[in-house]
């Protein structure tokens, strides 16, 4: 059920020989274009680089100082 706006009114889409409502088409055309155009034009990326350099020590045991 939905709006056929050739005749301007609410009824069975499928009992009128529409199969696919237009809007949604229309944005799954606008969205594919969209997602084209952004793989088209991406000429770099951004990444981390990991680093070389080595883990932080422990931390040392709590309690009083001096005592061993």
């Amino acid at each position: 059920f939905g709006y056929n706006a050739r005749d301007d009114r609410y009824e069975d889409l499928l009992k009128a020989g529409i199969i696919d409502p237009t809007k949604v088409s229309r944005v799954a055309l606008e969205n594919a274009a969209s997602i084209a155009s952004m793989f088209l034009t991406t000429e770099c990326v951004l990444a981390e680089k990991k680093s070389d350099a080595p883990a932080m020590p422990a931390m040392p045991g709590g309690g009083m100082g001096g005592m061993m």
